[in-house]
């Protein structure tokens, strides 16, 4: 767990010192926009801007169930970051799965990457897509609450 927060505690401690050099040089003025910035890069690269993440095994019974895709995430990844700002809304409907919080997790991104903790990788009808395009998981997810859970892949490569 402590691994999701190093990011953004580094980004805030960061923008702390550098803020405080330029309060004592040029003035609180100069320090507020600096400090204001780290700090909210240290939210947008913190778990806190993800919907609340399930185990592997919680987040395929759950797909298994629903038809919803699974996706597996972890902080500080630009793509996960991309991907979930670009879904939008949506990104609460579907399964995230932190890879660094559980072990299983990991291991089936590995297992589908060659060895490789690639992310975001999404499970969709029990394949795996590799950083795909939020638009083509949007309409993915929109075709799987349509059909109740049966939405089967279009075979087109995201």
């Amino acid at each position: 767990m402590t691994r999701s927060w190093t990011v953004p505690l580094l980004l805030g401690l960061c923008g702390a010192v550098i803020a405080t050099g330029l309060f004592l040089g040029r003035g609180p003025g100069a320090a507020r926009p600096v400090l204001l910035w780290f700090l909210l890069l240290a939210v947008v690269y913190s778990p806190v801007v993800f919907p609340r993440s399930v185990s592997a095994r919680e987040a395929r019974s759950r797909s298994t169930a629903d038809g919803r895709p699974v996706v597996f995430w972890r902080p500080g990844c630009k793509y996960c970051l991309r991907l979930r700002f670009r879904l939008g809304r949506d990104a609460g409907r579907l399964h995230w799965v932190d890879i660094w919080r559980d072990p299983a997790g990991a291991a089936a991104v590995r297992a589908v990457n060659g060895g490789d903790e690639t992310v975001p990788t999404v499970v969709l009808a029990g394949r795996p897509y590799v950083n795909p395009d939020p638009g083509w998981l949007r309409d993915q997810l929109s075709a799987a609450v349509r059909d109740g859970g049966t939405a089967a892949d279009s075979g087109g490569r995201p």
